[in-house]
């Protein structure tokens, strides 16, 4: 989104105080983006609206956010980074407090929008600001320091919404977010500064004739509406079997607009969407890598609650207190891969190591059956979200070292862009997924399951026997349903282990892409390449 940097001042020299105040407001927007998923039913129900309506509720953000996510570039050279950092908190913390008093659906709908707009400039404002603040060979300690806010509030965020939800009210989901926002604003003004090569560079654009990209923005528009619109109702619409076209018409619109918008960018002067960054071999790798390592962790952290709520009766908070240590795990270990980093270790050891732990403990979490504990849950979890951890601050340190200082802010949007939609692709495939795979294994269980079968007759019998004497027709049908229970239990088990093994796969297959990269060390004095 936005590069922030910091003044030379005495007040804002030390980089620790800066990250302390910047790492705050990504926290707050990237909790957003997973506290009102577990909430949602209670949104819709204190709405008078119904489930999938209220899932525009999640939508409408994430478009929002996605459509301003590859502009924040464009928008901190115009309007100062500063300005457009602390415009962001002010709008977005607004937008919460109106998202908390809404009557309607769709009055939450609309303020959910301006949310997400606003949202959209927060993180990669923080995210240079770090960069910017720290020296080029303290990289992995400013990367390690950001991922602390964007990869433990999605961890956090379903088990704080269910226990805010359960505790108090839905609305408090977006209410607390007003008391941290001006918080942060008040810091932020206090302390950020725009640094000298960005006034320069604004001054510059000042000299120039002003000219709106109107054409790319409308596609960009047109682009992530249809991409996010597809992502959450693809499903529920059959996707390419959707009888109403829906889902084809959105899809034919993404797939032009986004040629359009690639067309017409790159033969811009001055684009809103910036796509150069993408001819750095490194940066165009890291975004692949970050992208699908984003959507394994979203995929499984929305297969895992939905696989304990469903098939073992956990309600939202206790499923959320079994998936919730892996955060402090991954807390515990992003200061040591920041350590590594500062010492000279290529970041790309340590993310292929990450990939590998990811994929491990989605083939250990495969391999799971309906006798585990909560506690055979939690490690195959804490692998998953500590292989993560593991990669978040190399494949940003990598991501960045040879991209030129001029394309920052740039590169900085573009791959905030792509580590959101990875999330929303993880959690549309996993839900797909789940679906479809249920349904075969139901049919593929039941293929066997005739009274010609000796152990159906068998089971039916004893079944009939426990339930005791009564009406001979009425005991077979309650045997019956019986054993149609437990085909539906073990094809629904069945078919959230597939979504793990695939997340698995996913997760190896990423570790060929880590060759193709550059030497990755953050070097004092290396790799600076500005105008």
């Amino acid at each position: 989104m936005t590069v922030l940097v910091v003044s030379r001042s005495p007040a804002a020299a030390n980089p620790w105080a800066v990250a302390a105040i910047v790492v705050v407001p990504t926290f707050m927007e990237v909790l957003d983006t997973t506290i009102a998923v577990v909430a949602l039913r209670y949104i819709a129900g204190g709405l008078s609206a119904t489930v999938d309506d209220g899932e525009w509720v999640l939508t409408s953000y994430l478009a929002a956010n996605a459509i301003i996510l590859p502009m924040t570039g464009w928008l901190s050279a115009h309007l100062g980074r500063r300005a457009y950092f602390l415009l962001s908190i002010g709008v977005f913390t607004l937008a919460s407090g109106l998202c908390g008093m809404a009557t309607s659906l769709g009055q939450l709908i609309l303020f959910r929008v301006i949310q997400g707009l606003a949202g959209g400039g927060l993180q990669p404002s923080s995210q240079g600001v770090l960069l910017d603040a720290f020296p080029r060979e303290k990289q992995g300690t400013a990367m390690t320091l950001f991922g602390l806010a964007a990869l433990l509030a999605p961890v956090v965020g379903p088990t704080l919404g269910g226990w805010i939800t359960d505790q108090y009210s839905w609305r408090w989901v977006f209410l607390i977010n007003v008391p941290v926002g001006l918080l942060a604003f008040g810091a932020c003004y206090l302390k950020l500064r725009d640094p000298e090569y960005l006034v320069q560079e604004r001054e510059e654009l000042r000299k120039r004739p002003f000219s709106f990209d109107s054409v790319g923005l409308s596609l960009l528009v047109i682009v992530m509406v249809c991409w996010e619109v597809m992502l959450s109702k693809g499903q529920e619409w059959d996707w390419l079997g959707d009888p109403f076209w829906r889902i084809q018409t959105l899809a034919l619109l993404f797939a032009v607009g986004l040629f359009g918008l690639i067309w017409w960018e790159l033969r811009h002067r001055n684009p809103v969407v910036n796509f150069r960054p993408l001819r750095e071999r490194n940066f165009a790798a890291c975004c692949v890598l970050i992208f699908s390592a984003f959507a394994v962790l979203y995929g499984a952290s929305t297969a895992l609650p939905s696989f304990l709520q469903s098939l073992f009766g956990y309600d939202a908070l206790t499923a959320g207190l079994v998936m919730s240590p892996a955060g402090f795990f991954a807390l515990l270990s992003m200061p040591f891969i920041g350590l590594m980093l500062g010492r000279g270790t290529d970041a790309r050891w340590l993310l292929a190591a990450g990939l590998l732990a990811m994929a491990a403990g989605n083939y250990w979490m495969s391999q799971m059956n309906l006798d585990i504990s909560p506690g055979q849950v939690v490690w195959p979890r804490v692998l998953v979200v500590l292989g993560l951890s593991i990669c978040f601050a190399p494949a940003n340190v990598a991501a960045y070292l040879y991209t030129p200082l001029e394309l920052r802010a740039a590169a900085v949007g573009l791959l905030s862009l792509l580590r959101n939609e990875g999330g929303s692709v993880g959690t549309s495939m996993a839900q797909t997924l789940q679906e479809r795979r249920d349904q075969f294994h139901t049919l593929r269980l039941g293929e066997n399951l005739d009274p010609l079968n000796p152990a159906v007759s068998f089971f039916l019998e004893q079944a009939q026997a426990q339930y005791g004497a009564g009406d001979p027709v009425a005991l077979r049908q309650l045997a019956l349903q019986t054993l149609e229970n437990l085909r539906q239990q073990q094809a629904s088990a069945l078919a959230y282990f597939d979504c793990f093994w695939v997340f698995a796969v996913v997760g190896l297959a990423l570790v060929l892409v880590v060759p193709l990269m550059k030497r990755s060390v953050a070097e004092k004095n290396a790799h600076v390449v500005s105008k």
